[in-house]
């Protein structure tokens, strides 16, 4: 029977990293407010870490998310339940248990699927794979993927090529197959996605590029996969790694406005159509901060961004607290060599007919190069050749990469230009950084301001 005596100030749906952050963002922001976040599952996984768990970590108990403490600790209520209607009018929300939630406030961060390839014969065969972020799900399916020794990953986005890595590092025979000319081809240039595919077949991953699937094969379980050119790969198992689309049906059936590519609409302040409504996260819509277009990236890191708005913004709206587009922040690593990318790439500035130079520099990330573990970095900046804006970069090298991509990051969403980076002061050390005279992310620079310079 239906309990409509249930009252909430702020109504949280999910409690991955967007309705995580929301809700201890919110109860920061408005403490005195009752804040009830209703989850799913018990025990929330680290979306960023589920790759690692079919090899470095070995079990998603090391992937948790301690949610349920962290709410505890912040006097918000979790609880395991599933979201199944929302009525704005009455301002409610029906969860499966026959529970109903009145709220003032309502924030959701139902996330994303995993894409399901309906129109992929055989897709539902057994040992046919997705990766969502499911605890239950994932740990069934390492239990079952110990079993097997080649294993077929199609998609070569960083959730295609983390698992390929670590099924490898775990003694599989993988094969990584992707349609695009190169792997991580939608996210990076040539010249960095080259490396990684280098560095991934050194690890023994099997790469087939340029390749499109037509068939998953087999008698009830899986044997083969087949291939519009007629080849055929034997396999065992099959993770279908095709992307995520947003998990938006609870809020369009709702009546809120989704975009054609079904993401809740939203403004700069996380606001549906219904102004006591919020979405956050991968069901939400985003625009490219540099181009304005709809953006389809999904990133924890990008969620948690928009959960902080939300949460400041729910009961008195801040001028200066908006969201102003993704900058596209991505970073993976293969072994010990990371890759970063932060804002437009080159491929991307030539699509959008920017008028622009890249500045580029290979040096080492610390110094001398003699000390052991230096790596080399590599960083290309894309800058707007009229303004001098700098629009994007990327990085590979060591495992610093990562930060320095977000620095790059910090570059773009503050429109610095490259006079402001060549006069910036960066604190160096030899252990730690790379040397102050031969400093990649400068060395970049000079490289673009000398092309801006000669109008190269």
């Amino acid at each position: 029977m239906e309990n409509t005596n249930l009252k909430t100030d702020v109504l949280v749906i999910g409690s991955s990293a967007a309705g995580l952050v929301g809700a201890l963002t919110g109860k920061r922001v408005h403490p005195s407010k009752k804040f009830t976040v209703v989850t799913r599952f018990p025990k929330t996984l680290i979306p960023c870490g589920i790759p690692y768990i079919f090899g470095s970590v070995g079990s998603s108990d090391n992937d948790i998310l301690p949610a349920g403490k962290m709410f505890e600790a912040n006097d918000i209520e979790m609880l395991v339940d599933e979201a199944e209607s929302i009525r704005l009018k009455e301002k409610t929300v029906r969860f499966q248990s026959g529970k109903v939630i009145e709220y003032e406030k309502l924030v959701i961060g139902t996330g994303s699927l995993p894409i399901q390839p309906k129109w992929l014969k055989g897709a539902d065969l057994e040992n046919v794979f997705t990766v969502p972020k499911n605890k239950v799900y994932l740990d069934e399916m390492h239990e079952k993927l110990k079993t097997f020794n080649k294993i077929a990953v199609i998609g070569a986005g960083f959730i295609g090529i983390e698992i390929s890595d670590e099924l490898k590092k775990a003694g599989k025979e993988v094969t990584l197959v992707e349609k695009l000319p190169r792997i991580l081809g939608l996210a990076f240039d040539g010249d960095i996605s080259e490396r990684a595919e280098k560095l991934l077949i050194d690890r023994g991953v099997k790469i087939m590029t340029g390749t499109t699937v037509s068939e998953i094969a087999g008698n009830g379980k899986v044997d083969s996969v087949k291939f519009e050119n007629g080849q055929k790969l034997n396999t065992e198992a099959v993770i279908l790694a095709m992307g995520y689309e947003p998990n938006s049906k609870l809020a369009a059936e709702a009546g809120l406005p989704v975009s054609d590519r079904g993401f809740v609409k939203v403004d700069d302040y996380m606001r549906t159509s219904d102004p006591d409504v919020f979405a956050v996260g991968d069901c939400a819509e985003k625009r490219d901060f540099i181009t304005r277009k709809p953006s389809p990236v999904m990133l924890a890191s990008t969620a948690c961004a928009e959960a902080r708005i939300a949460g400041m913004n729910l009961y008195k709206l801040s001028a200066i607290k908006t969201f102003i587009g993704t900058i596209s922040i991505f970073s993976t690593a293969i072994g010990t060599t990371g890759f970063g990318v932060a804002g437009i790439t080159e491929t991307q500035a030539e699509a959008e007919n920017f008028e622009f130079v890249t500045g580029t520099f290979e040096g080492i990330d610390r110094h001398p190069g003699t000390l052991e573990d230096t790596h080399k970095q590599f960083v290309k900046l894309v800058v707007g050749r009229e303004s001098g804006v700098i629009l994007g970069g990327e990085v590979y090298g060591g495992l610093s990469a990562g930060e320095l991509t977000n620095i790059i990051g910090i570059i773009v969403q503050n429109r610095m230009t490259l006079n402001s980076l060549l006069t910036a002061q960066f604190g160096t050390h030899p252990l730690l950084t790379a040397s102050p005279a031969g400093y990649p992310l400068v060395k970049a620079a000079e490289n673009a301001a000398s092309k801006i310079m000669f109008r190269q």
